[in-house]
């Protein structure tokens, strides 16, 4: 957009922006990203309890939805095979790896943030990711990215309660406390230091935890699962 000065000479505006010439402009510089990445090794202090959502409940879910309300009618309710039910809540990569997503240390530490008053719309775009071990194998997962998680896998049985309101039996996989994992954290060393993260991760363990049963849980106060320590 050009505008005319008293002498008839065409004058580009945003050229003056540019050349800092209009009153009120001040110079912005964006800094580049200073992206830095820490490992820390953890420790579980309590078990760690998996539900992954399985195969089967997504086929029952998507066969009761494209049924409608004639599905309801006469349904017969098939065995549960709660051996598959435990290995169907397992994350496992194609080498038979044991994985704890790496979405849940991120959705935990962004928690964590509430914590020491820092916002969480500031902690999501703050660079924080957590670099994967490996990936789901089920074919029909998304590809979850895994942290790998070492200790005796164990069969568990646990009583709880279906949206419905209706008492159910869920079998899932648990690791004892003693279960290890190695976090390596990517995050914007603009935002956060290392220490910051390792303190966070520290919060993570104590006040937020990860998986089924954690006290962060949003639908219920949790079983005190998923707690974690840092080691040194």
């Amino acid at each position: 957009m050009a505008t005319a000065t008293k002498n008839g000479v065409a004058k580009n505006r945003i050229a003056e922006l540019v050349d800092g010439k209009k009153s009120g402009v001040r110079e912005v510089q964006i800094s580049p990203p200073n992206m830095q990445t820490a490992v820390i090794k953890i420790r579980g202090t309590t078990p760690y309890v998996q539900s992954k959502f399985s195969e089967k409940a997504r086929e029952e879910m998507k066969a009761t939805q494209e049924a409608g309300s004639a599905g309801k009618k006469g349904k017969k309710r098939t065995p549960k095979d709660f051996k598959k039910c435990f290995e169907d809540a397992t994350y496992k990569s194609s080498k038979g790896e044991f994985g704890i997503p790496c979405g849940a240390f991120r959705a935990a530490m962004i928690s964590a943030c509430r914590t020491v008053g820092f916002m969480m719309t500031h902690a999501k775009v703050s660079g924080i990711h957590i670099e994967a071990d490996c990936k789901d194998a089920d074919p029909n997962d998304i590809g979850t990215e895994l942290v790998k998680i070492t200790g005796k896998r164990c069969y568990f049985e646990a009583p709880v309660r279906n949206d419905n309101g209706k008492a159910d039996i869920r079998a899932r996989p648990r690791w004892e406390a003693g279960w290890a994992a190695t976090l390596r954290i990517r995050f914007d060393a603009d935002m956060f230091s290392i220490s910051d993260v390792t303190n966070l991760i520290a919060r993570v363990g104590l006040q937020i935890g990860v998986g089924e049963g954690r006290p962060d849980s949003k639908k219920s106060c949790g079983m005190g699962w998923g707690l974690f320590e840092i080691v040194n």
